[in-house]
């Protein structure tokens, strides 16, 4: 039989993942606060994208979805100012209008117009003065402190090795070796370092930051310094042994405790130089009068943006040249797309988030000891979407509820089998059973984790003893030998 070559045809199909549908899935798992950069990012490059606010404002037509609110589990619905045109293209369909290696970039955009010089003045949150940095604060007490240019220099070489605590963390003898001096004299300038404000910078561990701080107080005696060498008897919850060490009685003890809590191991927090960014709740839940749940998404967090269709035919009709019509209607396509990707988004969040709290009902009723076991494969069963997309919608997403501010991937937990056939229970909820047994145990009854196994069996748990460990750790709960002998100390 003689091999040949030839040429065949062949039709199949296969799942395309197109540029736009790309960037729409992106949009899905970005949270609040990128979204509203993501935004403004299309605000600034498509200039046939307006805030809602500025279109209202001018009575121009809106063409922006208003989110309603989905109550006791219904399907959460979105309602249209204006509908889309049929002839636009749909959000899959243009190959060629986005730049796929770049999902921060608008839909067929271009670098955005110069401004004039009034545009590029700087403004107000530019030129207010910015807080005292931690190294600047330390740079201006070497100036103050310091006059030798050497050691000048060497102080400005360790205050750029210290970290956000305020710990020198490059040892002396590394400066030594690359400021090529004496590691006498980086020893020397440590010293006056040491002195600086707030007490406790440049410390090379917590022994020495507490050290720092006692001696500045005159409380560094013998006795707080065997402690500070011995803080592990304090994990160990070993007060008998750390007063034998110490050589006080137990009166002297509990002061020397006192006053070890009063220290601050993180001296150069107070010069925290990241931005603190707080949580805001993406979904909205409450009590419906009556009976049910009131479910809504938090309108704070939604960018509004509406195309301005009466500039773009006003550019349509002035545009001549045929790149220029191509340059509008690429535009106008782009904010088609942007709108209503941020309408299948919202729609999408609210959808999930309403499955969500119909399946954890007795969760938001009683308590997380009735939350049941929840994978991902059941929300995109009964939403009828994949997992994947039920993944994106739940990272970085929170509802605030009547129990509390949580995140979406909160109520999902894995299943822990019921010893006596039934229902199977959460993982979370167990996780809670065992933390109210430990919490309600008395001193002369410390409960250990093969009683813990015991007594969760016989309520129709089947757990392993290495699994009570495992949440009890996660708990952060010492094991039953520490709390004995911390509760004879305490008692």
């Amino acid at each position: 039989m003689a091999l040949t070559p030839r040429l065949d045809f062949r039709q199949t199909q296969a799942p395309v993942m197109t540029p736009q549908l790309q960037q729409a899935i992106k949009l899905l798992q970005l949270s609040n606060l990128e979204l509203a950069a993501f935004v403004e990012g299309e605000l600034e490059e498509n200039p046939l994208l307006e805030r809602e606010e500025s279109l209202i404002a001018n009575a121009e037509p809106s063409d922006a979805p208003e989110p309603t609110r989905s109550d006791d589990g219904d399907a959460a619905t979105l309602s249209e100012r204006e509908e889309l045109p049929s002839t636009e293209a749909p959000l899959d369909s243009d190959y060629t209008n986005v730049y796929p290696d770049d999902p921060f970039r608008p839909a067929g955009g271009t670098a955005p117009a110069a401004r004039g010089d009034s545009d590029s003045m700087p403004g107000i949150d530019q030129t207010m003065a910015s807080e005292v940095t931690l190294r600047e604060h330390l740079t201006e007490q070497l100036d103050l402190s310091i006059g030798d240019a050497t050691q000048r220099l060497i102080g400005r070489a360790m205050i750029d090795s210290i970290d956000e605590r305020g710990y020198l963390i490059t040892s002396t003898e590394e400066l030594s070796e690359q400021l090529g001096c004496e590691i006498k004299l980086v020893e020397t300038v440590l010293i006056t370092l040491q002195t600086f404000e707030p007490t406790g910078v440049f410390a090379r561990d917590l022994i020495e930051c507490f050290s720092l701080q006692l001696a500045e107080r005159n409380r560094l005696d013998p006795a707080m310094a065997a402690m500070l060498q011995n803080l592990d008897y304090l994990t160990k919850h070993d007060l008998p042994g750390l007063r034998r060490i110490c050589g006080v009685d137990e009166e002297d003890l509990t002061d020397m405790l006192a006053e070890l809590r009063t220290l601050d191991p993180k001296p150069g927090s107070a010069f925290d130089e990241g931005a603190v960014e707080y949580v805001t709740a993406d979904v909205m839940m409450r009590t419906k009068q009556g009976g049910g749940w009131e479910i809504e998404l938090n309108n704070d967090t939604l960018p509004r943006v509406l195309v301005n269709r009466a500039y773009y035919a006003e550019i349509n009709d002035l545009a001549q040249e045929k790149d220029d019509k191509a340059f509008v209607q690429e535009k106008f396509q782009s904010a088609n797309w942007l709108v209503r990707a941020l309408d299948q988004r919202a729609r999408t969040i609210l959808k999930v988030a309403t499955e969500i709290i119909r399946q954890q009902d007795a969760f938001f009723r009683h308590g997380v000891s009735h939350l049941k076991p929840l994978v991902l494969a059941d929300i995109a069963a009964a939403v009828k979407l994949h997992e994947s997309t039920i993944s994106r919608v739940t990272t970085n997403k929170y509802m605030a509820t009547p129990r509390g501010l949580f995140e979406l991937k909160y109520f999902f937990t894995t299943a822990i089998n019921s010893s006596e056939g039934g229902d199977q229970h959460s993982a979370e909820a167990v996780r809670h059973k065992i933390k109210l047994m430990i919490d309600n145990e008395s001193s002369k009854s410390i409960l250990s984790d093969d009683k813990i196994v015991k007594i969760l069996r016989d309520d129709g748990v089947e757990i392993a003893r290495r699994t009570v460990a495992k949440y009890r750790d996660s708990l952060k709960i010492p094991s039953s030998v520490e709390r004995r002998r911390m509760k004879r100390a305490a008692g």
